[in-house]
């Protein structure tokens, strides 16, 4: 196959032809079967290092050009149309298998952390002291429970924001575990 696309932070094995580019964008928002950001699409692509940036950007423009895509809830996200969709199943095997697990997987994981920042908010603010960290977890319509740490520093601060967001499920689990005597339960937890 003919190489027609720029490759830079293409990873071996990712796209190097433009109709595949195409092709990824459609079969993506056809997988998923939500709506997308375009920076979502883009983030999705580029975390494997399945095709370049400007590659992508231009494919989501092309293909909103042609109507195989289209903007949904105001603009902000993209959504696959019939004829897009039609066109993923038809040559969704023109993709290697690789690309097309790696991209849904990634999408899918991208989802969830969309999910829980939404549902699950952390603050960092900065004091006299360092940095104060604080975390809401919620189920979605009430809060659970917020927990409040000083760090140090900002780098601190980010590394726990990251861990938490992660998985809130599992800090809340073992706060109540620890607050209840269940040692057991928290061992569990951390692997001890």
């Amino acid at each position: 196959m003919e190489q027609n696309v720029f490759i830079n932070g293409v990873a071996p094995g990712g796209l190097t032809s433009r109709s595949q580019v195409l092709l990824l964008v459609c079969y993506l928002l056809k997988s998923v079967g939500v709506p997308l950001s375009r920076n979502s699409i883009i983030q999705v692509v580029q975390a494997n290092g399945l095709a370049n940036y400007f590659e992508v950007t231009d494919a989501i423009g092309e293909l909103l050009e042609r109507g195989h895509i289209q903007p949904t809830q105001g603009d902000d996200m993209l959504t696959v149309t019939e004829t897009g969709s039609r066109i993923a199943q038809t040559l969704e095997s023109d993709l290697p298998i690789s690309v097309r697990e790696k991209a849904v997987h990634a999408a899918m994981k991208l989802m969830t952390r969309i999910k829980l920042e939404r549902e699950n908010q952390v603050e960092i603010n900065k004091t006299p002291d360092g940095f104060t960290v604080v975390c809401h977890v919620s189920d979605g319509k009430r809060e659970l429970m917020q927990l409040s740490l000083l760090v140090a520093d900002r780098i601190q601060a980010e590394v726990i924001r990251e861990d938490f967001l992660r998985d809130p499920g599992r800090v809340y689990a073992g706060v109540l575990a620890l607050q209840t005597g269940d040692m057991e339960a928290f061992r569990r937890m951390i692997g001890v």
